[in-house]
């Protein structure tokens, strides 16, 4: 517990340096959501300065992020001009939608990316195992807009998919099982070209702890007494090669969340990166913040995930924080 307490305090002051940063950064920005408003002769410089005093942006940028901050431990991520309504509410709407397409991503990611590991590193150097490098070679290089542009291209073109939004026009005249399935058909696209970047750079990693276990004396010595190769494979040497992996789930999540918020803005995904691009371009400066905020939420808490699981997964973690204490 002494362990896991330590994870969360550092993960704690980690979200207190991106917000910090978050607001440091906004200060530096140039322009704000009232310059537009200072180009219309109708709207008069006192009402200017009354609506930034209303909203507070007229205090020194240490106030505000104090006042932020005392508000944000209620739950309360301020006020957004340009909707004119709480930014938590607003986001955590979109929120679930990003969450769904994450946590779909995330678990199609890693059920297609250990088999294919394990196997491709069990037949090195056959025609699986070229397959696999080169392909993952390829998706790796190929930088993740070429790939969401080509995909949605096809899609569009030969109508395999649906693009665009969440749900279709009629949605509501749909029957349950209906719906469920108009929803999937809209989640496949993105969800398939997170998958395709993720799996690359996953499979890679999979196959090469499973490579650094076969190569270990007791798999050799298990390898004699006869075990059959899918027992040896997944009993004996896919849990040892799982520590790296899971390490890895952090960093996956976190590449699955800022690839989704790309995903979303081009295939019109209902989450968070369009929500957060419309709010830089109109500078809408707490909803910026609260979505930022929200993005670091989620990265924390999937590498919180993997520090549990590589706590209850491997018993050398467990004895250095015994050791530790």
């Amino acid at each position: 517990m002494k362990y896991l307490g330590r994870r969360l305090v550092r993960a704690v002051l980690l979200l207190i340096g991106v917000s910090a940063l978050c607001f440091l950064f906004t200060e530096m920005a140039p322009g704000s959501f009232f310059d537009e408003m200072r180009l219309n002769p109708q709207i008069s410089p006192e009402t200017i300065a009354a609506l930034r005093s209303h909203y507070g942006l007229d205090q020194p940028l240490l106030v505000r992020y104090g006042r932020w901050m005392k508000s944000a431990l209620h739950a309360d991520l301020g006020y957004s001009i340009a909707y004119n309504t709480p930014v938590a509410p607003l986001l955590w709407s979109r929120a679930k939608n990003t969450l769904l397409l994450t946590t779909t991503a995330l678990l199609l990611t890693w059920i297609i990316s250990v088999p294919l590991g394990v196997w491709a590193a069990n037949r090195r150097g056959g025609l699986l195992d070229k397959t696999v490098s080169l392909a993952s070679s390829f998706l790796v290089s190929v930088p993740e807009l070429v790939i969401v542009v080509a995909l949605l291209a096809i899609a569009v073109r030969w109508r395999i998919l649906r693009v665009g939004g969440m749900m279709s026009a009629d949605f509501e005249s749909l029957s349950a099982c209906a719906k469920l399935h108009d929803v999937i058909l809209h989640l496949a696209l993105p969800a398939f070209i997170l998958v395709l970047s993720e799996t690359a750079v996953i499979v890679r990693h999979v196959r090469a702890s499973v490579l650094e276990v076969l190569g270990a004396p007791y798999v050799q010595a298990a390898r004699g007494f006869g075990i059959s190769r899918a027992r040896l494979l997944f009993r004996h040497v896919l849990p040892v090669a799982a520590n790296p992996a899971i390490s890895l789930l952090g960093f996956s999540l976190a590449g699955l969340l800022s690839g989704s918020l790309l995903v979303e803005v081009v295939c019109g995904w209902p989450g968070l990166g369009p929500l957060i691009l419309e709010a830089t371009l109109s500078r809408d400066l707490y909803l910026v913040i609260g979505g930022i905020m929200f993005s670091a939420l989620f990265m924390v808490g999937g590498n919180l995930v993997a520090d549990v699981m590589l706590l209850a997964f491997d018993p050398r973690i467990r004895r250095e924080a015994a050791d530790a204490h």
